[in-house]
């Protein structure tokens, strides 16, 4: 074999020796593009976070959602119930009485925050009179009056949850006239005919029987778009009452005091009753 072969033979073989090589390098570059490509293993922090989105919205979160609707709810009822008449908020509760429970939920709510709650001051009021008199708590929720004396008292509200609740139109109550000696008004002014409310405790009330009205500070503020307080006694001192005591001493509400005359009130000019400002509460 001459020269030139050999070295031509050893160019052909180095030359095969490359494609192996080339080859054999080939599966090396497949997998480092693999690797740019693939995920890492996961990281305990990582896994932290895929935890965390499947975890269920905690407890907290859940009741202050529910709090928020149900307050939602409340401030939708109570400026239905400020802005109608009786009869309609008796129709209102009595086509979904839900609604009244619904309610009365978020006033208990509202009730929390007070320092001193109005319908305490009445029942330590009527804890000092005779247990003989007979009351009519208009407007009563809970009967939480009835619950706390032992007076006879009729319960009366738009929806009966408890059998001795009377449902009713305040303005229309089942009680015999001139059957009570004292009449209950604690925060349940809230129809736009209150006054006809006014004029059936008249009603029902005995001569020299006494009427108690708890309302909101702020419907009493003329200051503030509320009703003049000395205007609203002096309608209710004509329809036939004497105004005994006005009590402003508490900052959440303030307490009127009457007592049915003995005499009735001859008819002449028709009673000027002011507006009562609605209590609407915000929304948040």
């Amino acid at each position: 074999m001459t020269k030139s072969e050999i070295e031509s033979k050893k160019r052909k073989k180095k030359s095969r020796n490359n494609g192996v090589q080339k080859k054999n390098l080939k599966p090396i570059n497949n997998h480092s593009e693999n690797e740019k490509h693939q995920i890492p293993p996961s990281s305990s922090s990582s896994s932290s976070k895929l935890g965390k989105l499947k975890t269920k919205p905690s407890s907290t979160f859940l009741d202050k959602m529910r709090a928020r609707l149900s307050g939602g709810h409340f401030r939708m009822i109570n400026e239905k119930l400020y802005t109608c008449t009786g009869k309609e908020a008796l129709d209102y509760f009595q086509e979904d009485p839900s609604l009244f429970d619904m309610y009365h939920a978020g006033y208990k709510t509202q009730m929390s925050t007070w320092p001193e709650k109005p319908v305490n001051v009445i029942i330590k009021w009527l804890k000092k009179q005779s247990p003989s008199l007979v009351v009519a708590d208009f407007g009563c929720g809970d009967a939480l009056i009835a619950k706390s004396v032992t007076n006879k008292v009729f319960s009366l509200d738009l929806v009966s949850n408890d059998p001795k609740v009377i449902a009713c139109d305040m303005s229309n109550a089942p009680i015999v006239s001139s059957s009570v000696d004292v009449a209950v008004f604690c925060l349940s002014l809230m129809g736009t005919n209150y006054q006809s409310y006014i004029e059936e405790a008249n009603r029902v009330l005995k001569p020299g029987g006494w009427l108690l009205i708890a309302e909101v500070k702020s419907r009493f503020d003329p200051t503030n778009g509320g009703a003049d307080p000395e205007k609203f006694s002096r309608a209710i001192s004509d329809l036939g009452f004497n105004s005994v005591k006005q009590d402003f001493s508490n900052k959440m509400f303030i307490l009127f005091y009457f007592t049915k005359k003995d005499k009735r009130k001859s008819k002449g000019k028709e009673t000027e009753w002011p507006m009562l400002k609605p209590c609407l509460y915000k929304r948040r």
